[in-house]
């Protein structure tokens, strides 16, 4: 026990106080500790160590709100030894995010993140000469910007950003340490990926508006009345990010944050909710949302990938949906044979500690033999057993474009242009322009017309536009009379309608802008959609032009479709 002096002088109470906080504490680093030995996968193993975890440190941050004069006069405890704790807890609310995918858990980790920084209690720490004190201080600065990140809170990201790029040049210049070059790498990666929207909204002072990319309540359009589509439910998400050169921070590249977001409804927030004020009061269990259960997976290696899958098709419920999500960069077979398996025509790159060779594609010692570190079409084929919803988006997101359906269960793969033109091609490092348009279809049709700036009044006009195109598209994609059933037996659940729905307005948009005239250049599917039905549809293809002309882009867009496409 530090700072007691003189044991024998202290009352017996107050010596019972500091032996039961020095239990709880040291019990709850034992616990946070064994989280990453926890299985990454699967639904229960689990929750019942983060259950015993979190009562462990609500019991720790509570005691020392009531004994925190003794605690500071027997104990000698620090102010930031209080903010570990309270960082530990936000740490915590943000791994059950990411296990539970409920965003009211980013809400209460936020709270705990934005108290550490508004009591500063690590404000003690750059005077103390200890430099594995100010790693904490910088670990928890990146922490806090992760989940403002996902919360969308952009401008307290720039103001974080800020506050942890002078504590980075404090800490190199007071301890000449190794770890410099990380930290730095650390904000490039965050400033990058702040930037990395291609279109800013601004109001009538010129100041940028965030905007929000969750699903959000009325924004899906509603079944209507006669709609006959199938009961199904996405119930698990793997999310897969692979790009050899895309922004990324953490472990979330940019077309990952996107997608993660196009899959979460808007997060509730629990301070509205409770009559909790100015307290932290740990609160485990949130209000319950509907999101899918995702797993985020940055450049697995195959098994990993497998593992995952894995994991999610044995838990999947009755009734429900595998999502796929695989942003990757393309792996071409070497060698073309007369037949073409599923195994024959590449895939998306896994990791692999080998050299990939100018980011695309991996040279194998026999010419003869299939790319290794790949993730086949063949390979997704046990899961199809189960309902599957798969989006591709690489440089060979066709090799998933002659899947077969081998046990009967509604599949649907959703495949991004394989080639870009030119002029896009500088924007790939900022995200995927077919993941933009699923995530934002307005900024994706901003992007391709190369607006950067729109003010709010027409960006607000353009969305209610645009939610009325997305009610035409549905009812063109529920009335065809030749659509393959899959598409009507996903539709019955929001997030895979709205990703559909956004889908043919993408592949509708390109098919009729001047600059993207090669077949390869166009979002394609498996099955196929009737295109007349739907991404070539005249009615579509009138609303794709009132759109432009509503923006003044129109120039850029052709009358129609080419014959030959």
């Amino acid at each position: 026990m530090t700072g007691l002096g003189a044991e024998d002088d202290i009352p017996l109470g107050e010596r019972k106080t500091v032996t039961d906080f020095c239990y709880l504490l040291d019990k709850s680093k034992q616990l946070f500790n064994g989280l990453r030995d926890l299985p990454q996968y699967g639904h229960k193993q689990w929750q019942s160590y983060f259950g015993r975890t979190f009562d462990v440190y609500t019991k720790l941050w509570k005691f020392q709100q009531q004994h925190r004069q003794v605690l500071d006069n027997r104990y000698g405890l620090k102010r930031w030894q209080i903010g570990e704790v309270a960082s530990k807890i936000g740490q915590l609310y943000y791994h059950y995010y990411l296990r539970t995918s409920e965003t009211s858990y980013l809400n209460e980790a936020f709270s705990f993140y934005s108290a550490i920084r508004q009591r500063s209690y690590y404000y003690q720490v750059s005077k103390e000469e200890r430099p594995e004190l100010v790693v904490k201080k910088l670990r928890y600065y990146a922490r806090y910007i992760v989940v403002c990140l996902l919360l969308n809170k952009m401008d307290l990201v720039k103001v974080l950003v800020k506050e942890l790029s002078e504590e980075i040049e404090d800490y190199t210049q007071r301890f000449n340490t190794e770890d410099q070059l990380e930290w730095n790498l650390v904000l490039q990666e965050v400033a990058a990926f702040v930037e990395a929207d291609p279109v800013i909204v601004l109001n009538d002072d010129n100041a940028v508006v965030i905007t929000s990319n969750r699903l959000q309540e009325g924004g899906v359009p509603p079944l209507e009345q006669g709609m006959v589509v199938g009961q199904l439910t996405l119930a698990d998400a793997l999310i897969i990010g692979n790009c050899t050169s895309q922004v990324k921070f953490s472990e979330l590249t940019i077309d990952m944050f996107r997608m993660l977001q196009a899959l979460e409804r808007e997060p509730v927030n629990l301070a509205t909710q409770t009559s909790k004020t100015g307290t932290l009061e740990p609160n485990e269990k949130p209000a319950k949302r509907e999101n899918p259960h995702k797993y985020l997976l940055y450049k697995p290696t195959f098994s990993q990938l497998y593992t995952f899958l894995s994991a999610s098709f044995k838990e999947l419920p009755a009734n429900s949906v595998l999502l796929v999500y695989l942003s990757a960069s393309g792996v071409f077979p070497t060698a073309r044979n007369d037949y073409e398996g599923p195994y024959d025509v590449g895939g998306v790159l896994t990791n692999t500690n080998r050299d990939v060779v100018n980011g695309e594609t991996i040279q194998k010692r026999n010419q003869a033999q299939k790319e290794m570190h790949c993730l086949h079409p063949g390979d997704l084929y046990p899961f199809t057993r189960k309902p599957l919803f798969v989006i591709v988006d690489s440089s060979n997101s066709t090799a998933y474009k002659n899947f077969t359906n081998l046990f009967g269960q509604p599949i649907v793969c959703l495949l991004s242009p394989t080639v870009y033109p030119k002029s896009m091609q500088d924007q790939s490092q900022r995200g995927s322009l077919f993941t933009l348009f699923l995530y934002n279809p307005l900024m994706g049709f901003l992007s391709v017309c190369g607006l950067s700036s729109m003010r709010q009044g027409l960006w607000e006009k353009a969305q209610e536009f645009l939610r009325k195109v997305f009610r035409d598209i549905g009812q063109l994609i529920t009335r065809s009379r030749i659509i393959d059933q899959a598409f009507l037996q996903f539709y019955g659940d929001e997030f895979l309608r709205l990703l559909m729905i956004r889908f043919v307005f993408c592949s509708a948009t390109l098919r009729l802008h001047k600059l993207f005239r090669e077949s390869r250049s166009f979002p394609d599917s498996y099955p196929q959609l009737p295109k007349q039905d739907t991404v070539e549809n005249t009615a579509l293809q009138k609303h794709v032009h009132e759109l432009a002309a509503m923006l003044d882009v129109q120039n850029l867009f052709c009358d129609g479709t080419l014959d030959n496409y």
